[in-house]
This record gives C-alpha cells, structure tokens and sequence, in this order.
C-alpha cells in the first residue's frame, strides 16, 4: 500500500486507533468540506480508498504520527 505522506498527515490527525474509526472520521470530516475544499476532498477519498483496501493488520503497521518537523521544513 502506497500512502503519501499528506494522506498519511491526514490519517495522523483523526486516527481514533482503529482502521474503521479512521474510515468513519474522514467520512465525517468530509461532510464538512466546502465547495471549494476540491484538493481536501481528494486527498480524503484517497484516504479513505487505501484504508477500505487495507486489512486491520496493516493497518497497525502504520506509522500514524503527524511530522511537524517536515511541514515546518517545507515552510522554510
């Protein structure tokens, strides 16, 4: 399973420990996103398509911590 880390950055921020909890909170999020939140809503669905092929086993294979360092690298 190919994760790219803003998929991964955004499965860190509303991991509730389960693969099906994380499924039901980008779902939820999802809801919320305005018209213009496109590029979010993709991100999203990607997500969520990756974590729907994945089994609960490779999901705890994940390593679901957010990376601050990096985004605050990148805004350098």
């Amino acid at each position: 399973m190919n994760i790219t880390f803003d998929e991964q950055q955004l499965m860190s921020l509303y991991n509730p420990g389960t693969r099906e909890g994380l499924i039901a909170a980008l779902t939820e999020m999802r809801g919320y996103l305005a018209a213009d939140e496109a590029e979010l809503r993709e991100l999203t669905d990607s997500a969520i398509a990756k974590l729907n092929g994945m089994t609960d086993a490779e999901f705890e294979t994940l390593d679901l911590f957010p990376d601050f360092e990096k985004e605050d690298m990148d805004a350098e």
